[in-house]
């Protein structure tokens, strides 16, 4: 094994220990922040601060500044996984335990199943993949609690916010695809998060959170939360997530989707006091299962010319990257 493999090697194995176990405790520190800060200025100024961080990071390396064009596709895949996908993760973690919001979370897959079938020239799933999806939905249903009176459960509202949020990133991370970002991984991790970050913040103000902001009554813990959000969640987390992406298939990549809400509904019952029932264990078991089942079921080959359409896949990289969830912390 020559060096450069040794190096690529512990790479690889920083990164997937980033994703599966930072990205996974991201929940419980979400909810810590929350204690005393509102839900869109807790992620506004994450997303902004890391943003920054990581645009002054990429400019030290001499990466050029992104075109108006790459401006506005990070904006728009910021805005769909970060605003939209992590801003409702955040909104719904106010009355939804971390570990049950980070099951569902991973219903990502199911959307871009659903996505990539009902697109123009989609591929209709194969067997394992249908069974998966309708495990899924299953192991949602089951969380759910309209009158949200029993332990281990979701309230209704909540659900809806995390599944939406789930769409959101599904479609985020298609658009990502074949959109127009920038080349280097750190400016491009930049720009959408500094778009990101400003629709968190317009969204912020009109929600009235701006009259909520009470810098004095940030406890220790949120701001230390908050801190632990940007560096290692978003910074160290997002990072590692696009170098993976550039540098395994897709499918691999997604294994995180089993590891992260194991690490959540863990955390939060050691460190939170979460309750850990039956139902939510049984959940857990059907919803990870499922996902499983459609991240490992590689898709029916297509046709050349759709797949000549599909601008983002690398070569030699499998074809369900397309079923493959994107990191939402």
């Amino acid at each position: 094994m020559t060096d450069s493999d040794k190096a690529f090697r512990w790479k690889l194995i920083w990164a997937f220990a980033t994703v599966y176990f930072i990205w996974g405790s991201t929940y419980i520190g979400i909810r810590f922040a929350l204690e005393t800060m509102p839900a869109y200025t807790l992620a506004a100024v994450r997303f902004l601060t890391a943003g920054a961080i990581m645009y002054v990071w990429a400019r030290s390396k001499n990466q050029p500044v992104p075109t108006a064009a790459q401006w506005r596709s990070g904006a728009l895949v910021g805005t769909l996984l970060l605003a939209g996908g992590n801003g409702l993760l955040v909104i719904a973690q106010k009355s939804v335990p971390s570990g049950l919001a980070a099951l569902i979370i991973t219903t990502v897959p199911l959307w871009m199943v659903l996505l990539d079938w009902a697109r123009p020239g989609g591929v209709r799933p194969r067997l394992p993949v249908v069974l998966g999806l309708i495990g899924g939905l299953i192991g949602v249903g089951y969380l759910i609690d309209p009158s949200s009176s029993q332990t281990g459960t979701v309230p209704a509202f909540g659900a809806i916010l995390l599944l939406v949020a789930s769409l959101s990133w599904a479609v985020g991370s298609l658009v990502a695809r074949g959109a127009n970002l920038h080349p280097s991984p750190l400016m491009n991790t930049a720009t959408q998060m500094l778009g990101g970050g400003v629709v968190l913040a317009v969204g912020s103000v009109l929600m009235g959170e701006h009259h909520e902001i009470n810098l004095a009554g940030v406890s220790l813990k949120s701001a230390l939360a908050l801190l632990y959000l940007i560096l290692f969640g978003a910074i160290m987390g997002y990072t590692a997530y696009i170098w993976l992406l550039k540098n395994v298939d897709t499918a691999k990549a997604a294994t995180y989707a089993y590891v992260n809400p194991v690490v959540a509904v863990f955390l939060g019952w050691s460190l939170a006091g979460e309750e850990l029932t039956s139902r939510s264990i049984l959940a857990a078991a059907i919803i990870v299962g499922s996902v499983g089942l459609i991240t490992s079921t590689r898709a029916p080959a297509r046709r050349a010319p759709i797949r000549a359409q599909r601008v983002g896949h690398k070569k030699g990289a499998g074809d369900a990257s397309d079923t493959s969830p994107a990191p939402k912390d």
